[in-house]
């Protein structure tokens, strides 16, 4: 699926750009990755991996806000990221993060599937994540 398809199917719609939603993301994004890293510290590593995917789909959604686009479903901002790898705009380790951390938090959010060493690699990615995406709209 790519980005026109989402459009056509109402899992994209388009928006006008507006920097207070920017800055509401960002902070949300920061919210939520100093959440991951309080409850990874307090050994509780299901939700340090919920909070740091949820860190690095606000920093993605602020891409997309930059882009005129929201999403009505997650899959749609991967569609998005890779979008802009074909574009030559973002490199592909971005979307490999992405997509890792999706898929991590619904292994620990529905098969209880977590570990340490899964939430340590989610925070290292999602630290990533957010300083690029913070690039891209301020280069």
């Amino acid at each position: 699926m790519d980005v026109k398809e989402c459009l056509e199917k109402g899992f994209l719609r388009k928006i006008r750009p507006d920097p207070k939603l920017l800055e509401k993301e960002f902070r949300e994004a920061e919210f939520d990755l100093r959440k991951a890293k309080d409850a990874f510290d307090e050994k509780n590593y299901k939700w340090s991996i919920i909070m740091a995917y949820y860190s690095m789909f606000h920093a993605a959604r602020s891409t997309l806000f930059a882009l005129g686009l929201k999403e009505k479903r997650h899959f749609a901002i991967g569609v998005v990221l890779e979008d802009l790898v074909r574009q030559g705009k973002l490199e592909e380790i971005y979307v490999n993060y992405f997509n890792s951390a999706m898929e991590s938090r619904e292994g620990a959010d529905y098969r209880y599937e977590y570990s340490s060493e899964i939430a340590k690699d989610i925070l290292e990615m999602a630290e990533k994540f957010i300083r690029r995406m913070k690039a891209f709209k301020h280069p």
